[in-house]
């Protein structure tokens, strides 16, 4: 379907992990909140938890995060889906 759309994709090996920057965020969301004094007690405190820790975040390392895509791409197509170091 996607070509006869014309929309290019890449060969993807099947079991390859997943490289999408959004889940690096989150792991450092939950880090950080793990890494607070007082870990939220209610829903509420932690939203407002992690807004706090959301807005901390440099909009540097997203940037850094979005720009090793090409390079992690590379480097699961390079070992066929196995373990990278990303």
């Amino acid at each position: 379907m996607l070509e006869v759309e014309t929309i290019q994709s890449m060969e993807w090996p099947a079991c390859s992990p997943d490289l999408n920057p959004i889940e690096h965020v989150w792991d450092m969301l939950g880090r950080r909140i793990a890494a607070r004094p007082r870990p939220p007690a209610t829903v509420r405190d932690l939203e407002i938890a992690l807004l706090e820790e959301w807005s901390s975040i440099p909009q540097s390392l997203i940037d850094n995060l979005i720009a090793s895509m090409a390079n992690r791409c590379a480097a699961v197509l390079a070992v066929r889906g196995d373990h990278t170091p990303y």
